[in-house]
């Protein structure tokens, strides 16, 4: 092939995958292309202009605490904050920011065309140039080829994208954009395996036709949490969302036309998202309940469009607008952009290694909805974690593999590789077995150093974590090794409605009292020098929860025992005795690295992971 140019890294696509991606790589050094079919749409958000939420929160803390770019835009372009789930334990609070779609793009882009190492080119990648097995370079839809020591696919929804309104489908990545059609051939012939998925948008609204005093008004927080610890404070004006719900004459609209979705016509094939269902899916599947939530959210500062959060729709224009219109608050609603489905060709993600390169191709590394995964911050992590590995392979260095016990990143990259998915997977904490492990407010303490170790924090950025580690360890250490007299602590403990205490107590007990709060031990036995509310609320949680926290290292030190314990390659799982045929093919589909991964594996049994075990310690002696 004639290459026009060579680089160590290419990556295909510019949305929030491909973005963190060739940040990553060309952070760490290496020369590194970023391929876009549109420049003015790098970055887009195409579904809610919003960042985080349950769970998708801890991974944005987490891309921000390894050196990622996600949270530091999305503070600079957020228009209202919200801590969700602060009623429940500290394990399951997340972060939420709506944020101006047209700022966190314009922003996503000022950073990545200020970034050295990086080109940015808008041509359409049609082929991934591959000789024995490793990739060589990519070739554009212009006959023009690039070569490349690895390639990152970040495709999104644009690989063979099926648009649909009602009875109307269009060919398109996304609503005014062309899909990507040769790649998908290209993969295919690569030897890796498709199949074919569904997402959805609502209807974009204009606000000069609601009637706000009809619906219920949600603020964000004051002052608004940033979710970078590199963000001092937000800057931009905060505006409300606001709620109102579907009724009786909706659903009634739906189900009178729910042979005219598109979802429900049969001329969709792919999977949709359970956990982000559209309207007709919710009628349909809960049909006992009267109305359902819908969020009202602003698009940006400098817009009068709103998003309609919930209900998400493949009708037809002139069915969407007879149901939005039943409404509170939306009775003379226009519609400003239609809703619509959308389909698009997936790659199945047992094809990949944790460090997201593909098993049959070296060098070829697959991030974001291409590996079946939904949603901005999905996506993003995946982003990054290839990106990294791309490097680091390029370096001739081992991945970085994060286990489950360390990040939501790791818990996100083993179900998809482990277990695989034929729908669009989402994060959520249930998914995660060492939650409290995993918290919104330490994912410094325990992504940071490697961020450091892999090049990609700032001196300045791992100065204040060290300072920050500090502080916590020690007041940690002084809550442990200092006692309070009874007659300094008695009276407040009496207004909080607790037992007093009789003799000296230490401040670590005292704290760990479901009534008390930090702000006491502030006020009665105060640090040499003040926290600050991050610090104080971290030694709080990790005081009260110690046990449970204990618990699950413990946990989490007998997975890793399980996953230092390597399968060798050629372990053949026919030469078996016992294992059933539905294991089987999952164990050679995904052919795990340890006997952790093997247990994980969905159908797994305990007798099978047994005679794995039994069949390595063999291997391993006559080796």
């Amino acid at each position: 092939m004639v290459v026009t140019k060579k680089y160590d890294v290419v990556v295909i696509g510019a949305g929030h995958a491909g973005c963190e991606a060739a940040l990553a790589a060309s952070r760490m050094g290496l020369s590194t292309c970023l391929f876009t079919m549109n420049l003015d749409t790098i970055a887009q958000m195409s579904c809610n202009p919003a960042v985080g939420g349950l769970a998708k929160g801890h991974l944005v803390r987490e891309i921000d605490s390894l050196g990622g770019e996600m949270a530091k835009v999305t503070d600079s372009a957020g228009i209202q904050f919200r801590m969700l789930n602060k009623s429940k334990g500290p394990a399951v609070w997340s972060l939420r920011a709506q944020a101006d779609r047209v700022l966190y793009r314009l922003a996503m882009r000022q950073v990545l065309e200020g970034q050295d190492n990086l080109d940015i080119k808008q041509a359409t990648v049609e082929e991934i140039l591959a000789v024995g097995g490793k990739v060589r370079g990519v070739r554009t839809s212009l006959g023009v080829s690039y070569g490349a020591a690895c390639v990152i696919v970040t495709t999104g929804t644009f690989l063979k994208g099926l648009m649909h309104v009602g009875q109307e489908s269009f060919e398109a990545g996304r609503a005014g954009e062309f899909p990507s059609v040769g790649l998908s051939g290209c993969l295919s012939g690569l030897g890796l395996r498709l199949g074919r998925l569904k997402t959805g948008t609502p209807p974009r609204l204009d606000a000069r036709t609601i009637d706000f005093s009809k619906t219920g008004t949600q603020w964000g927080d004051d002052p608004p949490i940033p979710f970078s610890h590199s963000t001092a404070r937000i800057e931009n004006p905060q505006l409300p969302c606001y709620i109102t719900y579907t009724n009786r004459e909706t659903h009634r609209i739906i189900q009178q036309n729910i042979g005219l979705s598109a979802m429900y016509s049969g001329r969709i094939r792919g999977i949709g998202p359970r956990y982000c269902p559209s309207i007709e899916d919710k009628v349909v599947r809960f049909f006992e309940r009267d109305r359902h939530q819908v969020f009202l959210e602003p698009e940006g500062l400098r817009t009068k469009e709103y998003y309609a959060n919930g209900i998400s729709t493949s009708l037809p224009l002139e069915v969407q607008i007879a149901l939005v219109r039943t409404i509170p608050g939306l009775e003379q609603a226009e519609i400003m952009r239609p809703a619509y489905a959308i389909e698009y060709d997936f790659v199945f993600p047992t094809q990949l290694t944790h460090s997201l390169e593909t098993k049959i191709i070296g060098g070829l590394f697959l991030a974001g909805q291409i590996n079946g995964t939904s949603g901005y911050e999905e996506a993003a992590a995946q982003g990054l974690v290839a990106g990294i590995n791309a490097a680091l392979k390029v370096r001739g260095l081992a991945p970085l593999v994060l286990g489950r016990h360390e990040a939501y990143v790791g818990v996100l990259i083993d179900d998809l590789v482990t277990r695989g998915t034929s729908e669009p997977y989402r994060m959520f904490t249930s998914r995660a077995e060492y939650r409290l492990l995993l918290r919104h407010d330490n994912a410094d303490m325990r992504l940071m150093e490697k961020g450091r170790e892999i090049g990609l924090l700032s001196e300045d950025v791992y100065r204040r974590f060290v300072e920050k580690k500090k502080k916590v360890e020690g007041e940690f250490g002084r809550l442990k090794n200092t006692r309070i007299k009874p007659n300094v602590i008695n009276g407040a403990l009496r207004d909080l409605g607790t037992s007093a205490v009789s003799e000296d107590i230490a401040l670590e007990q005292l704290l760990k009292r479901p009534e008390v709060s930090y702000s006491l031990i502030r006020e009665h036995a105060p640090a040499a020098a003040q926290l600050g509310e991050e610090i104080e609320r971290q030694v709080e949680i990790q005081v009260k929860y110690e046990g449970y926290i204990a618990r699950q290292v413990e946990m989490a030190g007998k997975l890793r025992k399980l996953e230092a314990k390597r399968i060798p390659e050629g372990l053949d799982y026919r030469s078996l005795p016992g294992i059933s045929k539905e294991i089987l093919s999952k164990l050679e589909e995904v052919r795990p690295a340890n006997l952790g991964q093997a247990g994980r594996i969905q159908g797994m049994t305990p007798a099978a992971l047994s005679l794995i075990m039994v069949a390595v310690e063999k291997m391993r002696k006559t080796s």
